[in-house]
């Protein structure tokens, strides 16, 4: 059995927790509290600032349904199975983590601007270059490795035996993850969306690279704080940092109440 760690232990490590956690409060409450609230609510009823909510809403909710529909089945390999190269697979997975957000960007942008393929979609009408379209697949470059891991640490904590006790019932490989796999895993599905869809609403350096920063075209809240903050609308841009802190706080309070043991 451990020992209990002494007092003074426990009293200087308790006490960097909080001197942390009050210095991120005080970040938190400079941002809100700068403007007056009768500015940021005069700011978020304009037009500019309802149509980056919009298209923040838009592509981030699009992005992080992106993200699901691939990153769980991606999930469920590195959690299930044993292959060759799977070490390395998951570190390339998990690349995107690492990846300052503007250097993601340059490849984006290199890769939908100049390729024969970014060409070829650009032809059929999927331009991804300096259109809403750049910021979805930016949000989803950046955050999927977010839903990758959590959803990997969850299907990891379910035991296989569970499928195994579903195919001796009759139910086929795919009915066994769908109908007891998929339902046990649904607080790490939840927590992990919610915090994919968190920082894809928050996600700037890629998609400044590939989108651009137009107004009422490309502004998103994160590139709407960033403009606004350059001309010097103070309101406009705090009015933005204040919602995005906003969906921070719930977004994070939803994936600790629900994550389970789904981590990042």
């Amino acid at each position: 059995m451990n020992k209990p760690a002494p007092n003074w232990i426990r009293l200087i490590t308790i006490t960097f927790c909080v001197v942390i956690g009050t210095f991120i409060i005080s970040l938190l409450l400079l941002v809100v509290t700068k403007p007056s609230p009768d500015a940021i609510i005069d700011s978020i009823m304009s037009h500019e600032i309802q149509f980056a909510i919009y298209l923040s809403l838009v592509t981030s909710l699009i992005s992080t349904l992106l993200c699901i529909l691939t990153a769980v089945p991606a999930a469920y390999a590195l959690a299930r199975y044993e292959f060759f190269g799977k070490i390395t697979l998951k570190m390339v997975l998990d690349m995107p983590l690492a990846l300052p957000p503007l250097v993601a960007g340059v490849g984006l942008l290199l890769f939908f601007g100049t390729t024969p393929l970014g060409q070829t979609l650009a032809e059929i009408g999927l331009v991804f270059v300096f259109t809403p379209l750049g910021i979805i697949i930016a949000q989803y470059f950046v955050n999927l490795p977010f839903m990758l891991r959590i959803m990997r640490s969850t299907f990891e904590s379910i035991s296989p035996r569970y499928e195994y006790v579903a195919k001796t019932l009759g139910c086929s490989n795919i009915r066994a993850i769908w109908w007891v796999t998929i339902p046990m895993a649904s607080n790490g599905l939840l927590a992990g969306s919610v915090i994919t869809w968190a920082k894809g609403i928050g996600e700037f350096g890629a998609a400044l690279m590939i989108a651009g920063a137009t107004r009422m075209v490309t502004e998103t809240l994160p590139i709407s704080l960033f403009l606004n903050m350059s001309c010097g609308k103070l309101n406009y841009a705090m009015s933005a940092a204040t919602i995005l802190i906003v969906i921070s706080v719930v977004s994070l309070y939803i994936f600790e109440r629900y994550g389970g043991s789904a981590r990042l």
